[in-house]
C-alpha cells in the first residue's frame, strides 16, 4: 500500500453516478480527488442522502490524498426505494425492545457498501461512517474483513442497547409523523437539527433550512427513514465480533452528542484492539465546519497507520 499523496490542486469531482449493486437496488454516488489516491468510502447515516457529507470536507479530504466516495444509502437521495411499508406500530415496538421483521438488516446496508466498492474496482478501502453509517461500516469491517483498510466510526455505537442511547426527549420527535411537503420538511429538519447539533458551534437556521431544501429536493422517503430506523433498532451487538478486528480503527464523538450517548462511541473504542478515541467537547450529532480539519487530520492517520 503506497503512502498518501497530497495536492495543491484542486480535486477533481464526478456528476453524480449511479451503481447497480444487486438485482432490487442501484446507489447514487459522487467522487472527489484523483483516482490513484488512497479509496475512501464515506457512509451517512439514518435518513441521510450524501449531500449530508458536506462537500467542503470531502474537497478536504481529497486534496489530503484519498479517492474519495460519498453515496445515498438506499432509501435516501437518489438511490433505490425499497417497496416495504413500516408502520409507527413497529417502531414503537423495537424502541419497546420487541422483535419486529424489517424490510433489510444492517448486513443487507453493508451488502451494499462492499457492491459499491465492487463497482468502483476496490479490492479494499478506507471506510468512515457517522451514526447509523458508523454503524455500516463497523459492519463490514466485521463481516467483510479483507474489504477495510482503516475504520473511522463517527457518533456511533456497538450495537448493544446499554450504551449509546438517545435522550428520552428525542423519541417522540423521532416518531411523530411529518406532514407532506417541502415546506414541512425543511421546518422540521430545522428544528430537530436545532436541537441535535454541536451547541459549541451551533449551525445557522439558514445553513439548516439550505441542507433540509438540498435533501427534500434530491429525494426524500418519510418510510424509507422508518425503514432505516427498524434496520438499526433490530441490529445485533457487534462486540464480541468488533475485540476480533486487526485493522487501524478511529472513534471519534461529542460529548454533547444527544442522538447517540457518549457511550456508544466510548464502547466501540474499547472493543476494537488499538482504536484511537477522540472525544469533542461541545460536539453533538453533526459535523460543523469548524471541525473539518481535525477529522480530516485524524481520519488521514488512521489511514496512514494501515500503511
Amino acid at each position: 500500500m503506497s503512502p498518501r499523496r497530497t495536492s495543491t490542486e484542486a480535486p477533481v469531482v464526478s456528476d453524480e453516478l449511479f451503481a447497480p449493486v444487486g438485482a432490487e437496488v442501484e446507489l447514487c454516488y459522487q467522487t472527489f480527488g484523483d483516482p490513484d489516491g488512497e479509496p475512501l468510502l464515506l457512509v451517512m447515516g439514518l435518513g441521510g442522502p450524501m449531500n449530508w457529507w458536506d462537500t467542503e470536507l470531502c474537497l478536504m479530504l481529497a486534496a489530503a490524498g484519498f479517492h474519495v466516495v460519498r453515496y445515498d444509502n438506499r432509501d435516501t437521495g437518489r438511490s433505490t426505494r425499497i417497496r416495504a411499508r413500516v408502520t409507527r406500530g413497529q417502531l414503537v415496538r423495537a424502541f419497546g425492545g420487541r422483535r419486529t421483521r424489517a424490510p433489510y438488516s444492517m448486513s443487507d446496508l453493508a451488502g451494499d457498501a462492499v457492491a459499491l466498492m465492487d463497482h468502483l474496482g476496490w479490492d479494499s478501502a478506507h471506510v468512515a461512517g457517522v451514526s447509523m453509517g458508523g454503524m455500516i461500516v463497523q459492519t463490514v469491517a466485521v463481516e467483510h474483513p479483507t474489504r477495510v483498510r482503516s475504520l473511522t466510526s463517527i457518533m456511533s455505537t456497538t450495537g448493544r442497547r446499554t450504551v449509546g442511547w438517545q435522550d428520552p426527549r428525542l423519541i417522540p420527535a423521532l416518531l411523530a409523523p411529518r406532514k407532506p411537503g417541502r415546506e414541512s420538511y425543511v421546518a422540521t429538519s430545522v428544528a430537530f437539527w436545532g436541537v441535535i447539533g454541536s451547541p459549541a458551534w451551533p449551525a445557522t437556521p439558514e445553513r439548516l433550512a439550505e441542507r433540509a431544501g438540498e435533501t427534500f429536493d434530491r429525494g426524500y422517503s418519510a418510510n424509507g427513514t422508518m425503514r432505516h430506523m427498524l434496520a438499526v433498532l433490530g441490529q445485533p451487538d457487534r462486540t464480541q465480533r468488533l475485540r476480533s478486528l486487526r485493522v487501524p480503527a478511529l472513534v471519534v464523538h461529542g460529548t454533547a452528542d444527544k442522538m447517540v450517548h457518549l457511550s456508544g462511541g466510548r464502547s466501540t473504542a474499547a472493543a476494537i484492539p488499538g482504536a484511537e478515541l477522540l472525544t469533542v467537547d461541545g460536539m453533538g450529532h453533526d459535523l460543523p465546519p469548524e471541525l473539518f480539519e481535525t477529522l480530516v487530520e485524524a481520519i488521514a492517520r488512521t489511514a496512514d497507520r494501515a500503511s
